[in-house]
């Protein structure tokens, strides 16, 4: 058995036990030591950071006021980014198949049937069937803009009726008509959609109906107003 002292390897990043997850804070918050801080500051937030040996007389006496509230606000403000971060790299992980961001205008019946059969089979596929000047289409189609920022995985499309070559299956009567896929399934077949709600609709009506149904996803993540905060950091 050897008598020379053990050290403790560093764990790589992102490893998953409680030793782990100090490590990669510690290596987070070193990296992101703002340079235009003063060296003073930077000096002290380094060294509590990641303390050495020699460090831990000095680390031992009182802390001064100004240096508690410097160490106090940068954690804060470094913990926010090192959350963010993280929520960003576990979204990647666990994110598949193609993004969206916009309502998708389907010119023939021909491209009805290829963005149902070829589409991601993970991709779910919401197809707005309306017609100018019915009632709904037009809130319809503006309550769609909204939801296809928001849930950047589904592929929101709309098509006039005539357009479809089966217009007469989709008369003014039925319309507006939602109909969910995936994966080359009918998923949901919503006619006259528009009675499901009151006179006056909105993007969350639309939303809070599909997720009856189980229809939408969990929403993209976005990030919250982290960036704001840090915009008014004062030396």
């Amino acid at each position: 058995m050897s008598d020379s002292p053990q050290v403790e390897e560093e764990l790589p990043a992102n490893h998953t036990g409680p030793k782990g997850v100090i490590n990669d804070w510690r290596r987070f918050k070193l990296d992101s030591v703002d340079q235009s801080m003063p060296q003073s500051k930077r000096q002290l937030i380094r060294q509590m950071s990641s303390p050495r040996e020699d460090d831990k007389e000095r680390l031992n006496r009182k802390m001064s006021v100004q240096e508690y509230e410097l160490i106090q606000d940068e954690d804060e403000r470094c913990l926010k980014r090192y959350r963010k971060q993280c929520m960003q790299e576990m979204h990647e992980r666990l994110s598949f198949g193609p993004k969206f961001t916009i309502v998708h205008e389907l010119e023939s019946g021909e491209d009805f049937l290829q963005v149902i059969e070829r589409e991601h089979r993970l991709t779910p596929v919401v197809v707005h069937i309306y017609q100018n000047g019915v009632k709904g289409c037009e809130q319809m189609n503006s309550c769609l803009d909204c939801l296809a920022l928001e849930y950047c995985s589904v592929k929101f499309c709309r098509i006039d009726a005539v357009s479809t070559g089966a217009s007469e299956r989709f008369s003014s009567e039925v319309l507006p008509t939602l109909l969910v896929y995936k994966a080359g399934e009918l998923l949901g077949n919503f006619l006259a959609v528009n009675k499901n709600f009151s006179e006056e609709f909105f993007a969350t009506d639309v939303e809070a109906f599909l997720n009856e149904y189980g229809l939408l996803p969990e929403k993209e993540f976005t990030a919250c107003g982290d960036d704001e905060e840090e915009g008014g950091e004062v030396e």
